[in-house]
């Protein structure tokens, strides 16, 4: 009697190719810390990942997909530490939280946060930094709703991300043993106090809140067509950032 063949499933070819991707790109992240960038040559993350360089190549073609993509998974788990400990109902005390984690993982892993934060091609950023961006913009804009933004969700965005990149930078040009401990904290409630309605002696302007607020709402409006909410918003950004 012939004997069936075996049923094979067809999530395996898939799984084993998921679980192949996650080794090399563990392996690379811990080339990356302990070596810096210019250690993440094919051949030497094929050699940390225990495989020959024709595997590496199925899965990144070239370097520069394989630097994005360990950005990507160093920022991934990086944002899953912060989504555990950003859980709490109060927007600026995630916010607060969010800039001094981005800070101190900075410090604590300065190769991987310059490949998660550098731009290796002008106007392109890396597909990690972009990610950072979305996340960042979604908290901006839970504030706006909240009446709590001053300022356009684009402008907080870019003014959050720009100050505490800097910080980071600042910090690492400096001899750890010289470090202002509180500079960080100094730039950080100077950025909020920009931001924020309520973070600040200066008073907001009713009308440009309710503005920055509705703007913030507009893609959950149901009644106007696309070319209505697209030039609402064009008019409320003029608005928001006159």
């Amino acid at each position: 009697m012939t004997q069936a063949p075996a049923i094979q499933h067809a999530s395996e070819p898939s799984a084993n190719q998921d679980a192949m991707r996650e080794r090399i790109l563990s392996a690379a992240l811990e080339l990356l810390a302990r070596e810096g960038e210019s250690a993440l040559t094919t051949r030497a993350v094929a050699a940390a990942a225990g495989i020959q360089p024709p595997t590496l190549y199925r899965h990144f073609s070239d370097k520069s997909r394989l630097l994005d993509a360990v950005a990507e998974y160093g920022f991934a788990q990086y944002l899953a530490e912060k989504q555990v400990r950003e859980h709490g109902l109060d927007l600026v005390h995630n916010l607060r939280r969010g800039w001094d984690l981005n800070v101190e993982f900075g410090l604590s892993h300065p190769a991987v946060f310059a490949l998660m934060s550098g731009n290796r091609r002008a106007g392109k950023p890396s597909p990690a930094a972009a990610a950072g961006a979305q996340h960042l913009k979604k908290q901006m804009s839970a504030l706006a709703l909240a009446g709590r933004l001053r300022i356009s969700e684009d402008r907080a965005t870019d003014l959050m991300r720009a100050a505490s990149l800097g910080i980071v930078l600042t910090l690492l040009e400096t001899p750890e043993a010289g470090r202002d401990s509180g500079l960080s904290v100094v730039a950080r409630e100077a950025v909020l106090a920009a931001l924020l309605t309520d973070a600040s002696n200066v008073e907001s302007s009713a009308s440009a809140q309710a503005v920055i607020t509705l703007r913030a709402a507009l893609p959950d409006v149901t009644v106007l067509s696309a070319g209505e909410k697209a030039l609402m918003n064009e008019w409320l950004e003029r608005l928001s950032t006159s």
